[in-house]
């Protein structure tokens, strides 16, 4: 048999009041469990004899007038207790937990159909199809590079959050200035196409975005034709881990004088591929073991993204894309290769040309960047930002919605029937509008 841990309190003293006494105590087992007795009559330790051994009462308490003892009883002690004309009630010990922060939330009642699709489990209906609900706080201190065509960083759907780096480092103390940034040769930092200002707002737009609060890094390695060479991607790559690597370094350097700067959280999205290449991928798996979490699109040619790069990077969360009817766009890649998937089919978000430039195009280059913004949401939460990015991955991917995405026509052998039906999900903290609050009146 059990034996339980208990609070014992105690009625109001009674001046004849009679000790309780247990009798033919049994062997007691260990247990994690526990009750708790009320008792307000005189008592005394000796009423439990096996104490030393663990048992019996392992603390009297007294507060003011509430008196009683915690102990640990056979069942059938438990019984004699509760009868007890003394015992004012019997209760079981618990848990108890530091309280978390309520979690600010809002609603964003006009987003696009993608915002509103990832953070709804079952398809939104007429009503919820356009609504977004949101941590407030969402990429709040995370880094988001964006590896593609350039950043319109002047406009203002990332308030000013969007920017071009210069790493200065020093050599026996020469200044070298790392212009990492913009990769191809003689280009400019400016986003002459729109693709990667596009995946941009998707990612971490006021507007158009998941992660509302995330900081942007343009990291520019496609020209304004929207192409470039491998070797310039795979630079670009470096360059994210680089300087992620030096975002850590300043971290510790403060942790060790001292201070408490805030924790180093970085993400990357590249909505771009080609060729199957082992060195793009590897440079891609390189990164994320530096410790950035790396978000990729499958690509666009309806085949086995495992022959695309870097599609086929294992240690990346490659997206395919979906339609507003949580259709496998017909344009998505497929295969054992794709991770999850989000919503890729006419996205509208921020471009280039303006301040306020819009535009609406599809893409596993648009589905990517929901899952970098999902990445910068999640890592701005307590419970997931120390998370390694395998570990992430995992919970990521064991978060998503199952089996609602409509496939269509698949290989069913090799890697084609291995793609998983899986839809990215936000898992959004419960939103309730300030005119619905309850308030307690006194009259």
């Amino acid at each position: 048999m059990k034996a339980v841990t208990i609070f014992l309190a105690l009625l109001a003293a009674a001046a004849s009041a009679p000790n309780f006494r247990s009798t033919n105590f049994a062997p007691l087992l260990s247990s994690e469990t526990a009750e708790v007795i009320q008792d307000q009559a005189e008592f005394t330790t000796q009423s439990h004899p096996h104490k030393r051994a663990g048992h019996g009462i392992h603390h009297v308490f007294e507060i003011e007038s509430h008196r009683g003892y915690i102990g640990t009883f056979h069942p059938h002690e438990l019984d004699e207790i509760r009868q007890s004309p003394e015992v004012a009630y019997v209760e079981r010990d618990s848990m108890v937990y530091a309280l978390k922060p309520e979690v600010e939330s809002e609603v964003e009642r006009d987003a696009p159909w993608g915002l509103s699709r990832v953070s709804h489990r079952e398809h939104p209906d007429r009503v919820e199809a356009h609504h977004y609900p949101y941590q407030s706080d969402a990429g709040e201190g995370v880094t988001i590079y964006i590896v593609d065509t350039g950043v319109n960083i002047e406009h203002q759907d990332f308030e000013g959050r969007a920017s071009w780096y210069v790493i200065n480092f020093f050599i026996m103390l020469v200044t070298y200035v790392y212009r990492g940034a913009t990769i191809p040769q003689g280009d400019a930092d400016v986003d002459g196409n729109g693709h990667g200002t596009h995946c941009a707002g998707t990612s971490a737009g006021k507007t158009y975005g998941i992660a509302k609060k995330a900081k942007v890094v343009a990291v520019k390695v496609l020209r304004s034709n929207g192409s470039g060479t491998m070797s310039d991607v795979v630079k670009g790559i470096e360059w994210v881990s680089k300087h992620h690597k030096q975002l850590v370094e300043e971290y510790n350097t403060k942790v060790a004088a001292g201070e408490k700067p805030k924790k180093v959280k970085s993400a990357a999205n590249m909505s771009l591929g080609g060729g199957k290449s082992r060195a793009l991928d590897m440079a891609v798996n390189a990164a994320v073991a530096s410790g950035v979490h790396f978000a990729v699109a499958a690509g666009n040619d309806d085949r086995d993204a495992c022959n695309y790069s870097p599609a086929g990077a294992d240690k990346a969360i490659t997206v395919g894309a979906t339609t507003i009817d949580d259709d496998r766009a017909w344009f998505s890649n497929y295969g054992k290769c794709v991770d999850i998937f989000a919503p890729g089919h006419e996205i509208l978000s921020a471009w280039i040309g303006s301040k306020v430039a819009t535009n609406t195009i599809s893409g596993t280059s648009m589905a990517s960047p929901h899952i970098a913004g999902i990445i910068a949401s999640y890592l701005s939460r307590p419970e997931w930002e120390s998370l390694s990015p395998a570990d992430f991955k995992k919970k990521l991917l064991e978060n998503g919605t199952k089996n609602l995405i409509k496939m269509g026509i698949i290989p069913p052998w090799g890697s084609g029937k291995l793609t998983p039906n899986l839809l990215v999900y936000t898992n959004p903290p419960e939103h309730k509008d300030k005119e619905d609050d309850d308030f307690i009146i006194d009259l």
